[in-house]
């Protein structure tokens, strides 16, 4: 995460599949190993999050 600092004020677009979206979601939304399980992914889903300067999720929102 530490890379995206450097993406500051800027939109980024991250693609990926199945279990690297995951993961990303696990460490972006902080879910518990245990929780990560039952989360879904749709296949083409788009998930925008906007974060503060300490990236931490301020709005999440499935288009």
């Amino acid at each position: 995460m530490k890379s995206f600092l450097s993406y500051e004020g800027k939109n980024v677009i991250i693609a990926a599949h199945g279990n690297s979206l995951r993961a990303l979601t696990k460490y972006i939304e902080d879910i518990s190993d245990a929780d990560i399980m039952g989360v879904e992914m749709a296949t083409c889903q788009l998930v925008v999050y906007d974060l503060n300067d300490k990236l931490n999720v301020v709005k999440k929102e499935k288009l």
